[in-house]
């Protein structure tokens, strides 16, 4: 085969593997070569429905670092209900696991709230943070979010993501206890304080779309008190920015243009 520049980018490394982790076996698969890039997906997800259109972009320059957190995908349940403090725990333990003493983390949704916990908890872990469609206040969601998750059940969920989690596991029974802990953090959320926004360290970017679950106005705010904090607002709707499979939006570039955004923001050098 012909030598050629994107043939010598693109490394074929790809890694699947368990790793125990606080009481889980947690699923993860690494991917290309590089920095190291944390992929934490969405609630309900797994690393394919909210990542499989940007992964192999990401690949190509960096060594990416995904997993499923507790109950999602391939990483089976425990007797404990879902927090976001935990969820962090366990992705920065599996750093440790892998012998990662630090990497930049891009988190989705809630697994933005992930990452964000991280910035905060977890400090000596992150490098550079990317909080895509997260928020950290209540009121800063589109109306009726959270009245709508009130009588919200598993038929609600969005197929997408019913159909790949049992393509993984055939189990009705676990994907109700999912469905059931993901509604039942998101009901119980509650707001981060400005002060723990402030102590974030890590050079951060902020990405929201324009018909997002949360707001562009709540997006503004975030990234004014975050201290080093850059702001994205891209059009579409909740995930369609990084072409996450639920979205309306497929036909489109413009995960293309976030891939590239997101380069630039993990390559550029932090002014101390």
């Amino acid at each position: 085969m012909p030598a050629n520049n994107e043939g010598q980018r693109a490394k074929k490394t790809h890694i699947e593997g368990y790793a125990p982790v606080n009481g889980l076996s947690m699923y993860y698969e690494i991917h290309g070569e590089g920095k190291p890039l944390v992929l934490i997906h969405g609630g309900g997800s797994t690393i394919q429905t909210t990542f499989g259109n940007i992964l192999p972009l990401l690949a190509e320059r960096y060594q990416i670092i995904a997993m499923e957190l507790q109950a999602h995908g391939h990483t089976k349940d425990r007797d404990t209900p879902e927090t976001f403090e935990q969820d962090a725990s366990d992705v920065a333990e599996l750093l440790n696991y892998l012998n990662i003493s630090k990497a930049d983390v891009f988190g989705f949704s809630n697994g933005g709230h992930t990452a964000m916990q991280m910035g905060i908890s977890h400090r000596q872990k992150v490098n550079k943070l990317i909080l895509a469609s997260a928020f950290y206040r209540r009121d800063g969601v589109v109306g009726g979010f959270f009245e709508g998750l009130e009588n919200a059940n598993l038929a609600n969920m969005p197929a997408p993501l019913k159909e790949t989690y049992l393509q993984i596991r055939n189990d009705t029974i676990s994907l109700q206890r999912m469905f059931d802990k993901d509604r039942a953090r998101m009901l119980q959320f509650a707001d981060w304080k400005d002060e723990e926004l402030a102590s974030i360290k890590a050079p951060c970017l902020i990405i929201a779309g324009d018909e997002d679950i949360v707001t562009a106005e709540h997006a503004v705010v975030m990234s004014r008190k975050i201290k080093n904090a850059q702001l994205l607002i891209l059009p579409g709707n909740h995930g369609s920015y990084i072409g996450e499979a639920t979205s309306t939006q497929q036909a489109t570039r413009i995960p293309t243009l976030t891939v590239a955004i997101v380069e630039e923001f993990l390559d550029e050098i932090s002014e101390k």
